[in-house]
């Protein structure tokens, strides 16, 4: 018997079971049933029955490891040109493991051995038994090739790309050490708010449209500004730039980095600092009346002056300082009511812990409080309010770019695709790649750890960027579907083990309905699910 698709003009195929019998020397066939309206799904099983696929079935399958994590992760890799750099040897393979490890689980190398053993590495990435040493070791390799690997996938974005970027992207962050023992580790300004807590510094380069080009690890003493001559170096000396825009963030490119940037010919564009905008206000270089939601443009000292005020952020800054004074009222409320019903309280005590209040939310610039007798008063001067208030929302970039090159409005745009690159340093740090813990202490593993972490954000970006196609982008749309949601979909796709007469087959499952949207979305084909001895 078998099942037969015959084809029916305009309408979709007949499905029939026949079977062939010989009549005299002719052999015939005659239909047994219509399966037309069967479900596919029985229709399949049915065919792999009638092909003898369950003879000697012993019992139900066994689930063995998972398979679609790695094999979704492995086509992505080969989309961005990951597979093809780290190349096919032993160091090479691992390292494509660590990556993978580092967006599907992250933790310790050690946790990632324990890991490998529930999924398909062998299958997926043709790599054997492995343990902690051997992953140390493709750290160490990875840290030795950076510079290497960095290169060629530059080489393969401006390729995709169609030419060099004429305008990058440069960020610094720092990622606090849980112990005392790291070669970069020391104590500096610390963004993640962890006193105490010796820190690395990061620095990511990335294209305007926010694609990783290079990441450079620091100790974590170092000054943002002193990171920019590494950057320009690497443009030049890794990447072949030879001319470029740098854009970098108030606190980063300073006099050195502008200095610097110019000394090699090339453009940058940065902002200013509240107090150097204050400086130009009162030189009446720059009128305030010159900050409106219309972008204005000025030049002073050789360099383009971009002016704009964000309506926005202004009233997101009155609303912040409003609640602050509230807050403070409040305090003072609670504190005067607790000194009057308490003969031993002191009231400079409250005092002076009220203006350390007012010192931390930096509001001392326009209140001063006083005791009256045993009672503490708030007074705000009106004047130096407006004052502190006058800059709310406004905001003044600094270029070098010629107008010709790029106009105010451009400028602006570029500037605050600096967003692009807080995008990635929040998937390192706190989101879905977590670079934190780190469980090394040798410098070159930490600098080899970043770089894994930053290998494993350009497949991540692939992989959000496909999803968000298909599945949208926002919270309040119910299709929405995150990176690991969609790892988790796929951890349910496991080889399953069957024994058949003695012998042991594995064969992969149907996918369900969200895994091959899944599938669909990534543009990947599911490979086929022969079975396969073991």
């Amino acid at each position: 018997m078998y099942v037969a698709f015959v084809p029916n003009r305009k309408s979709p195929p007949a499905i029939l079971l026949r079977e062939s019998y010989r009549e005299g020397s002719k052999v015939r066939s005659r239909t047994l049933a219509n399966l037309t309206h069967w479900k596919p799904e029985r229709v399949e099983a049915l065919q792999r029955a009638l092909k003898g696929e369950f003879d000697g079935l012993d019992g139900d399958p066994t689930s063995g490891e998972i398979f679609a994590v790695l094999f979704a992760l492995k086509q992505l890799a080969d989309q961005v040109g990951l597979s093809r750099v780290l190349g096919g040897s032993a160091h090479g393979r691992l390292a494509m493991f660590l990556v993978f490890a580092r967006i599907a689980h992250g933790g310790s190398r050690l946790s990632a051995v324990r890991w490998a053993q529930q999924h398909a590495v062998e299958e997926v990435l043709e790599v054997g038994e492995f343990d902690e040493e051997d992953l140390y070791a493709a750290l160490d390799w990875l840290a030795e090739q950076q510079e290497t690997i960095e290169q060629q996938l530059y080489q393969g974005y401006v390729k995709r790309a169609g030419q060099p970027p004429a305008l990058v992207l440069y960020d610094v962050t720092s990622s606090y050490l849980e112990g005392e023992q790291n070669e970069l580790g020391a104590f500096g300004y610390n963004r993640d708010g962890k006193r105490g807590k010796q820190q690395i510094v990061v620095g990511l380069l990335t294209a305007d449209d926010g694609e990783p080009l290079a990441v450079r690890v620091f100790e974590g003493n170092t000054a943002d500004p002193s990171t920019v001559a590494e950057q320009i170096n690497l443009l030049k000396q890794q990447f072949g730039v030879t001319e470029v825009v740098l854009v970098g963030d108030r606190g980063m490119i300073k006099s050195k980095g502008k200095a610097a940037i110019s000394a090699e010919g090339w453009r940058y564009i940065t902002a200013l600092t509240q107090a150097q905008i204050r400086t130009l206000l009162k030189s009446q270089v720059l009128q305030p009346d010159l900050f409106d939601t219309d972008i204005h443009e000025v030049e002073h000292d050789g360099k383009r002056l971009i002016l704009r005020r964000n309506e926005a952020i202004q009233s997101r800054a009155r609303r912040r300082r409003d609640d602050k004074l509230q807050r403070l009222q409040e305090k003072l409320q609670q504190r005067n009511a607790f000194v009057a019903h308490s003969k031993r309280a002191n009231p400079e005590a409250g005092l002076a812990q009220l203006q350390g209040w007012l010192k931390r939310h930096r509001l001392n610039s326009f209140v001063r409080l006083s005791l009256e007798g045993r009672s503490l008063q708030c007074h705000i001067d009106e004047a130096a309010l407006a004052q502190s208030a006058l800059l709310d929302g406004c905001y003044a970039l600094e270029s070098t770019v010629p107008a010709s090159h790029m106009d105010a409005g451009t400028v602006d745009a570029r500037y605050r695709d600096l967003q692009k690159v807080e995008r990635n340093f929040r998937t390192l740090k706190t989101d879905f790649l977590e670079v934190r813990p780190i469980f090394v202490r040798k410098a070159k593993r930490t600098r080899g750890h970043v770089f894994v972490a930053m290998l494993a954000l350009k497949i991540t970006r692939l992989f959000e960027d496909k999803l968000q196609e298909r599945f949208g982008t926002t919270d309040q749309d119910a299709n929405t579907l995150t990176v690991g949601d969609a790892l988790t979909a796929l951890s349910r796709i496991t080889y399953l083990y069957y024994n058949i007469k003695g012998r042991v087959y594995a064969r992969l499952p149907r996918l369900d309905e969200l895994q091959q949207a899944i599938f669909d979305a990534l543009g990947l084909t599911f490979p086929r699910r022969t079975a396969r001895a073991v």
